[in-house]
Parts: structure tokens; sequence; C-alpha cells
């Protein structure tokens, strides 16, 4: 079986390496799903090509993750409701990333996007609470909705011009933004890009 993707690691194992092969490289200590929130620090192994959805949802103690440049794509929720997680290194190699991937990572102060990503997905980094800052590179077209909902501590945003579509509430309830620079064409759209944030405070540039 190709053991390339974190999801047939997880779910497919056979029991030997179960316990004594991949998974303990990526999950160190652990020797069971349920034992995987416990641990706090995990470095994918080289060759894994994709976290698949839901890999590493719910595992709370987690702080740090390492993604390895051999991955391509990052799953629907793998990193969903990570609360310790403060850092995640995303490499130049990763083009998608799925819905809610990062949803509700209370901890994540802020995530540099690859000029590799062409799109981020529904809900990707919904509330993230501690996120201050977000960098999106010209090689992202779209932005999905309530891609960035509710990033409370998210002082500024900028836009790139390449961004061709923005959903709805990408940026809703982001009520400590102070800046935000955003293509022109996008300027009709922008009370529902940024719903139930107060524009009249923003300093808002078109571009």
């Amino acid at each position: 079986m190709d053991y390339s993707s974190i999801y047939q690691l997880k779910y497919h194992m056979p029991k030997k390496e179960f316990k004594e092969g991949l998974f303990d490289l990526v999950f160190k200590e652990a020797k069971n799903k349920e034992e995987v929130g416990e641990n706090k620090y995990i470095q994918i192994p080289k060759g894994v090509k994709s976290i698949g959805n839901y890999t590493f949802t719910g595992c709370k103690s987690l702080t740090s993750i390492t993604i390895p440049d051999s991955v391509t794509s990052i799953g629907d929720s793998a990193f969903e409701n990570c609360n310790s997680l403060t850092s995640a290194t995303i490499p130049d190699s990763v083009t998608s990333i799925g819905y809610c991937a990062f949803y509700n990572c209370k901890s994540l102060t802020s995530i540099t996007i690859p000029d590799s990503v062409t799109s981020i997905g529904y809900c990707t980094f919904e509330s993230c609470n501690s996120l201050t800052s977000i960098t999106i590179p010209e090689s992202v077209k779209s932005i999905g909705i309530g891609a960035f909902a509710y990033c409370k501590s998210l002082t500024s945003i900028s836009i790139p011009d390449s961004v061709t579509s923005i959903g709805n509430f990408a940026f809703c309830n982001c009520k400590s933004l102070t800046s935000i620079t955003i293509p022109k064409q996008f300027e009709s759209e922008i009370n529902e890009i940024f719903k139930y944030v107060d524009l009249s405070l923003i300093k808002i540039t078109c571009i």
C-alpha cells in the first residue's frame, strides 16, 4: 500500500506498521489514535504527498507542526480545533489548502501562505482568534466564503490584484482591522466581504 498520504497512514496502516512504522514517525510516542492529542509537536516525514481530511482534527495539545516540501495538498479540516497550535510552516510545494483546514485554531498567531497556493477555501482560517497577520501571495486567485471570518485579532489585510473572486463574509467580524487593501473590482462588494466590520473606522485602499 502507498503510504504517501497521512490519511492512509492513520486509517489503513496494518497493525505491525501501526505500532512500529511510519505512524510513529508522525506521531512520535503515540501508540494509538486516542493518544495523538497529547503530543505537542508533530513532524511529518519527508515523502508524504498529502495530509488527508480531518487528519489532526481535535489534537488539542499540538503546538507546532512542520510540513515537509513533499506535501502538495492539505485536506479539509486537517487541523481543525487544534486549539494550542501557535505556528504552522507551510512549504512552497503546497498548492491546495482545503475547507476549514485551520478552523478554530485559537492560538495561531501568524501564518504565511506560500506562493504556490492558488485558492484559499471556505472557512479555512475561520475563528483563528489570535491571528494578527496574514500574507496573501499574488498567486492566489480566489478567497472562499468565511475564509478569515471571526479572526478578531487581525489588524490589517492586503488582498493582491491577482484575486478575482472573494466569497461573502470572507472577513466577517474581523473587528480589530484598521487597514484594508483590496482590488478596486470588489469595491461594491466590500460590505458583504467585511460583514459586521465598521468600515468607517478603517483606512481602505483600492488598488
